[in-house]
């Protein structure tokens, strides 16, 4: 059987650890050919070498996403390397959380600036690549849907105490989801979200500040209060928070011929969960 996704160039920010790793080994698994990201060199080089390896395609562009300059050595890397983009995700992020009358304007930013600017920036580069391709489509009488899928949370969607800035920037990014895709539909492209809910990652399986993260020159503090992961993981109607290779499948549908159809829309990966 041919893989789904043969031939496909797709780009994934964020693939070195986690959910986007597993997005990059799904797609590398369906015949996608990948460009990808993480803010470190040595996990996305490690991951580059896994697939090909196995007998994939895959080009590194490591680097902070929200560098000014980043947007566009990204696409470029795709258009030097495979000459094309038909599947762009917007994976790279974390949370950074206090309550608002503790936030500082370097909170607030930093995620508005991960989460929002960084996609708005790569999508606004892609942008003259993929009408160009679109025309050479028409203009050869071919038919061919790109892809977007940018990711969300259900903090965007309900809102979650402490997260006043990371809640914001995942809400805007569905708006600029839904934007998107009433300007790229003359364009043969789709333009979905995909919202998660509690996934099990390094962000959340060490606990509470037992653990930090090295990210644009701060120290981030990683992991959750194991009684209040247990306490959530109580109200998902799956009885669990999903794995990574559940969150890539759910980012994977929305790049398949079958979802051809469904464009502006936001996906819930949550287990079940209506609300937080």
């Amino acid at each position: 059987m041919t893989p789904r996704l043969e031939g496909k160039v797709a780009l994934v920010t964020g693939a070195g650890r986690g959910i986007g790793r597993a997005i990059a080994l799904k797609l590398a698994s369906e015949g996608a050919r990948l460009v990808l990201n993480d803010l470190d060199a040595e996990p996305v080089d490690e991951l580059v070498a896994e697939v090909r390896a196995a007998g994939g395609q895959a080009l590194a562009c490591a680097g902070s996403v929200t560098a000014p300059d980043f947007a566009e050595r990204f696409i470029g890397t795709a258009v030097a390397g495979f000459q094309g983009i038909d599947i762009l995700i917007n994976n790279a992020g974390y949370t950074w959380d206090n309550v608002i009358q503790k936030m500082s304007d370097e909170q607030w930013y930093a995620m508005v600036d991960c989460h929002l600017t960084a996609p708005f920036r790569i999508l606004r580069a892609a942008q003259p690549v993929i009408s160009r391709l679109s025309k050479a489509d028409r203009e050869a009488g071919r038919r061919v849907v790109r892809k977007v899928v940018n990711i969300s949370s259900v903090a965007g969607v309900f809102g979650n105490a402490g997260q006043s800035n990371y809640s914001a920037a995942k809400a805007g990014v569905m708006g600029l989801t839904q934007t998107l895709a009433k300007e790229w539909g003359r364009l043969n492209v789709t333009v979905n979200c995909v919202a998660f809910g509690l996934i099990h990652t390094r962000l959340t399986d060490s606990e509470a500040g037992a653990s930090s993260a090295r990210i644009e020159g701060r120290d981030i503090r990683l992991g959750v209060n194991p009684d209040l992961l247990a306490m959530m993981e109580k109200t998902i109607p799956l009885g669990r928070g999903g794995t990574p290779e559940e969150a890539a499948g759910a980012v994977y549908l929305l790049c398949t011929p079958e979802s051809d159809y469904i464009s502006g829309q936001t996906l819930m990966c949550t287990g079940g969960l209506t609300g937080i």
